[in-house]
C-alpha cells in the first residue's frame, strides 16, 4: 500500500490501520507501506509491517535483500506506557462547584450536556477539562478510536495508537457533511473523530439549523449511515455531547449584576434556534454563572481531575455489572424497556416527578431524562435505589425547561 511520487518516493495514506486488519483477516502474512504509517498498522498482531520511503526498498524486499527492518510494536506496553494525561486539570477552574457536580454526573453516565451562561463565565474551559474525568480509554475503545482517525488521516507519525480520549470542537461554521462525514468517498465526520470522547459544540445557536438537525439520529442511534449510489458506510458515533450558549444576543439574560439590553422576544427567538427535539436529546442543562473576585483570588486548593475521576470509574462500574451481556454501556444508553425495569421510584418519588412534569411542561423524553440522570446521581451515591433527592437534583438539571426560560 503506497501513494507513488514521480521521484520514487513512498507518500503516506489513510486508512492503514483498518486495511491492516482485513488483511490479516484475509490470510496476508505482511504488509509492506509508508514508513509514516508503518507504526499503526504494526499494532496488528501476526502481520510483518515494513515501512518504506522510496520504491527502491520496496524493489529490495521483493528479491529478497531488505534493506528495512519490520516495524514492531507492542500493543500492550505501548498502551501501558503512553501518556494518558491531560495538560489541563479541573483543579485550575476556580469555584464553578455547582457545575463540576453536573460535570461528574454527566461522566458518570456518559450523559449530553449544555451550559448556558454569560460570556466569559467559564464554559469553554470547563468542558475542555470533561475529557480529563473520564474513565480512561479500553485497549479496544483505544483500538475502535484510532481505526476512525486513521480512516480520516488524522494520525501522526509517531502515534500508533490513541491512548486518550479525543476531544473535537468545531467552529460554528462547519458545514453538515464535515460534521456528520460525506463526500464522494466517505469520510468519518467531527462526530465519528469524537467517537469515545466529547463534542464541544460553542455557541450552539449560531450553528447553522440543518447541522445541529442531522445531529439528532446520530446521538440517538450512536452510530451514522452515509449511503452513495454503489455503496454505504457506517461509522460509529458513540460521544458526550457538550454544548455551550448565551441565553440570549447580548449574553446577560438573568445575569446576577449586568442588565440584558435585548428587544422583548428577542430572548425567546434567541432560545429557539436550537430545536426542541435537540435540547430533548440532551439530560443536563445547567447554568453558569460568572465567578465573584473573592472565589477567583482564593488560595485553597480545587478537588482534582484523578479524584473526581476515580468516583466515576466506580460509577461506571456498577453500571457495567448491572448491564453485563447487553449492548449498552451506561446509564444514558437506556432504551424506554430498560428504563421502565431499572429505575424504579417510589410513590413519593412518583408525585415529585409528576409535579414537576406538570409544572416545567416537560416531554416524554424529558422524563426518561430525568430518570436517567437520576439513576447515575444515585450510582454516585452508592445507592440501589433512586431515592427522591437524586429526583430533585435530576430535576434541577433541566435549566431549559424551567418558567424563567420558556418566556
Amino acid at each position: 500500500m503506497g501513494e507513488l511520487s514521480l521521484d520514487g518516493g513512498v507518500r503516506p495514506i489513510k486508512g492503514a490501520l483498518p486495511i491492516a486488519i482485513e488483511a490479516k483477516k484475509a490470510g496476508f502474512q505482511g504488509v509492506i507501506l509508508p514508513a509514516a504509517n508503518a507504526r499503526e498498522a504494526a499494532i496488528v498482531h501476526g502481520l510483518t509491517i515494513y515501512g518504506v520511503e522510496h520504491l527502491r526498498e520496496v524493489v529490495d524486499l521483493l528479491k529478497g535483500q531488505p534493506t528495512v527492518q519490520p516495524t514492531v510494536v507492542d500493543i500492550a506496553a505501548e498502551f501501558a506506557n503512553s501518556s494518558q494525561s491531560y495538560p489541563v486539570d479541573i483543579a485550575d477552574v476556580k469555584g464553578q462547584e455547582n457545575i463540576k457536580r453536573a460535570f461528574e454526573i454527566a461522566a458518570a453516565g456518559g450523559h449530553n450536556i449544555i451550559l448556558i451562561g454569560p460570556p466569559g463565565a467559564g464554559k469553554t474551559m470547563l468542558a475542555k477539562r470533561l475529557p480529563t474525568i473520564l474513565p480512561p480509554l479500553t485497549i479496544d475503545e483505544a483500538l475502535e478510536t484510532t481505526k476512525i482517525h486513521s480512516v480520516a488521516g488524522k494520525l501522526r507519525k509517531e502515534d500508533s495508537l490513541l491512548s486518550v480520549r479525543p476531544y473535537r470542537s468545531p467552529h460554528h461554521t462547519i458545514s453538515d457533511v464535515a460534521l456528520v462525514g460525506g463526500g464522494s468517498f466517505p469520510q468519518p465526520g467531527e462526530i465519528s473523530l469524537a467517537h469515545n470522547g466529547v463534542l464541544f459544540l460553542d455557541e450552539l445557536p449560531e450553528f447553522k439549523r440543518q447541522v445541529l438537525e442531522v445531529l439528532r439520529q446520530p446521538l440517538e442511534d450512536r452510530v451514522v449511515t452515509i449511503s452513495r449510489a454503489r455503496f454505504t458506510v457506517e461509522y460509529p458515533t458513540s460521544f458526550m455531547l457538550v454544548a455551550a450558549m448565551n441565553p440570549c444576543p447580548c449574553g446577560y439574560y438573568n445575569h446576577p449584576e449586568k442588565e440584558c439590553v435585548c428587544a422583548p422576544g428577542v430572548v425567546q427567538k434567541y432560545l429557539n434556534k436550537v430545536s426542541g427535539p435537540l435540547l430533548d436529546r440532551i439530560d443536563i442543562h445547567i447554568e453558569v454563572t460568572p465567578v465573584p473576585f473573592s472565589e477567583l483570588s482564593a488560595e485553597r486548593p480545587s478537588e482534582r481531575s484523578a479524584d473526581m475521576r476515580e468516583r466515576v470509574i466506580a460509577a461506571r462500574e456498577v453500571q457495567q455489572q448491572r448491564y453485563t451481556g447487553t449492548k449498552i454501556h451506561c446509564n444514558a444508553q437506556m432504551g424506554s424497556k430498560d428504563l421502565r425495569a431499572i429505575c424504579r421510584i417510589d410513590a413519593a418519588g412518583k408525585a415529585l416527578l409528576e409535579k414537576a412534569m406538570e409544572r416545567l411542561g416537560l416531554s416524554a423524553r424529558a422524563y426518561d431524562r430525568i430518570l436517567k440522570v437520576a439513576r447515575t446521581i444515585a450510582d454516585l451515591a452508592g445507592s440501589a435505589d433512586i431515592r427522591t433527592e437524586h429526583l430533585a437534583e435530576a430535576i434541577q438539571y433541566r435549566s431549559l425547561d424551567r418558567e424563567g426560560w420558556a418566556g
